[in-house]
């Protein structure tokens, strides 16, 4: 128990001792039922015994599937000092097991985050000592050349221990590779008969990891569902985007899968949400005096949220085009972001009251006006003696792809936090740099006694709170402050906490953080039914105008800032692009 309170990376400490407390509670009343305090010797270890095995099971299910009679199987032998001992040892065997299955495991996204995201987590001790996983796809493999194909991959990035090999070769010979059809029930049977096999009469909670296109999305949920799910502790399902490519084929998705699973089982992931600089939103705001009170239109101009690549589709293109910009970044990553930074305190972290406040702040939101959007398009371009391709040269995009490569929007939230405060929402490939930020333009301030020394440009005067999500983490406040010296000369500089300066250990990638968080049950990170529903609502018309207008995308170059109308949707909010100073360059 003490190592379950300890535990670095659990994120549920309070739910342990929660748990205990409550079971030394009902402990204590049925203890006053039992008969001949005499019997003691004979079933105060059993009691004992029940009782962690009960809290430890609790704890591991604390936000999952609802407990079932199996878990509640011997619940009467608690008040039977007459029943038949059980030993220890047995009810050692009896504990949990935890098998994580990667359906896709040939592709790219389980080769270069989903396994080098578990093997971190085994590396930190974040895994249950009992723990199999598998990978699942229709390419023929065995069991050692998925090791192969992992290994390759892995990394001993945390803290260059010298066990990590070791370490490495444990975490590999829990990795097996069962080859199946993704529609196929009997596929599916003949891995859980393997996942029984390595769970060893446990009690087995299983996770499913679909690193797979969304059109198999529900043929796997249903066979996983009927074959292979857990019949003794709790069945949950991480879900990849896109979900859905607007709101009528999203919905149809939703109806499909909790055809074979409650909406608690189904986690839907935005990687973005793990990210370090996204979890510390919260924290930056929530904890500190000084930003809650100027969190409102009355002390903020404007909010901007920045996504930039530095590349373009590569061989990428024919799902890109399929979905565009706007899909495949703005509608999930950034409108996520938007909704943490703009909601209103929720009542706890709890998971719950937190997405109530989120879908909260969707149903607030005006309706996208073609007006106040932008659509482009990047064109090939020769610079320093090189030539890039343009997006229609990407041999998988049809010659005649309007699909846009960038988006920028301006959005308005109705409420009485937010009302007539733009939010601007830009992201783009193949642009000059790769970047995501959040950028908080605050008012000028009033009367302001040194306007002079800024001139006409009060912009230059402006503070701004910068939170740099990617690369090189960061937040930064820009002040204006004297340069030293006799005259009155006024200078911009940064209040700066660049995290590789302040905590040297290397960030876990956001994969990690949401693996155990999906393992542990919290779903603070992962986006509930409703609120994906208003989401897509939000910008589904707006999608459905511009595909239907065909609205010619404007083109820019490759490496360029993106095209000039960007900088006039913001030029008509009165709102300057905090990326394009070259400051923060």
């Amino acid at each position: 128990m003490a190592k379950l309170l300890s535990n670095p990376c659990s994120r549920s400490s309070w739910t342990t001792f929660s748990c205990c407390h409550n079971e030394s509670l009902r402990f204590s009343r049925k203890l006053t039922a039992l008969p001949s305090i005499g019997h003691f010797s004979k079933w105060a270890p059993k009691i004992f015994a029940e009782i962690q095995l009960r809290s430890d099971f609790e704890l591991r299910s604390s936000n999952g599937y609802p407990l079932n009679a199996v878990s509640l199987q011997d619940e009467g032998s608690l008040v039977n000092p007459h029943a038949e001992e059980t030993d220890l040892s047995e009810l050692g065997e009896r504990d949990s097991n935890l098998s994580i299955t990667v359906v896709g495991a040939s592709g790219d996204l389980a080769k270069k985050k989903i396994f080098p995201a578990l093997f971190a987590l085994y590396y930190e001790d974040c895994l249950p000592e009992n723990f199999v996983i598998f990978g699942y796809s229709r390419t023929k493999m065995s069991d050692e050349e998925l090791r192969n194909m992992i290994s390759r991959t892995l990394t001993c990035r945390i803290d260059k221990r010298d066990n990590c090999g070791d370490k490495m070769a444990q975490f590999l010979d829990r990795c097996f590779y069962h080859s199946g059809q993704y529609n196929s029930e009997d596929n599916f049977s003949e891995l859980n008969c393997k996942l029984k096999e390595k769970e060893g009469g446990r009690l087995s909670n299983r996770l499913f990891y679909l690193s797979i296109p969304p059109n198999i999305f529900v043929d796997v949920v249903r066979c996983a569902s009927v074959k292979a799910s857990s019949t003794t502790g709790w069945t949950r399902v991480i879900v990849e985007k896109p979900f859905g490519r607007d709101a009528e084929s999203s919905s149809e998705l939703t109806r499909c899968l909790k055809k074979y699973l409650t909406e608690e089982q189904i986690f839907r992931i935005d990687h973005y949400l793990g990210k370090e600089l996204v979890e510390n939103l919260s924290v930056l705001r929530f904890s500190n005096l000084v930003f809650e009170p100027l969190w409102s239109r009355d002390y903020i101009r404007n909010v901007q949220f920045i996504f930039s690549e530095d590349f373009g589709t590569e061989g990428r293109g024919g799902y890109f085009d399929n979905y565009g910009i706007i899909r495949d970044i703005m509608q999930n990553h950034l409108l996520q972001i938007l909704t943490l930074f703009a909601m209103e305190t929720p009542v706890s972290l709890d998971a719950e009251d937190i997405r109530n406040e989120k879908v909260k702040v969707l149903r607030s939101m005006r309706p996208l006006q073609l007006e106040n959007v932008i659509v482009g398009q990047y064109k090939g371009h020769s610079k320093g003696g090189k030539s890039y391709p343009g997006y229609t040269d990407d041999p998988t995009v049809p010659n005649h792809s309007i699909t846009p490569t960038f988006a920028a929007a301006a959005i308005f939230i109705n409420n009485a936090r937010w009302d007539g405060v733009p939010f601007l929402m830009k992201a783009g490939k193949a642009l000059h740099t790769k970047r995501a930020e959040i950028r908080v333009q605050f008012r000028h301030v009033p009367g302001n006694l040194y306007k002079r020394n800024f001139g006409t440009d009060l912009d230059k005067a402006t503070n701004e709170l910068v939170l740099r999500v990617q690369p090189d983490e960061a937040i930064y406040l820009k002040i204006n402050n004297k340069v030293p010296g006799i005259g009155m000369r006024l200078d911009r500089s940064d209040l700066n906490l660049l995290y590789k300066a302040r905590y040297p250990r290397e960030i876990p990638d956001a994969y990690e953080r949401l693996l155990l968080d999906a393992i542990e049950g919290e779903r603070r990170l992962f986006i509930r039914s409703d609120e994906l529903d208003v989401a897509w609502a939000l910008f589904t018309p707006l999608l459905k105008e511009l595909e239907d207008t065909k609205i010619a995308p404007e083109l820019y170059p490759y490496g360029s800032r993106g095209p000039v109308g960007a900088h006039y949707l913001a030029a008509k909010h009165n709102v300057r692009w905090g990326d394009i100073t070259g400051e923060d360059e």
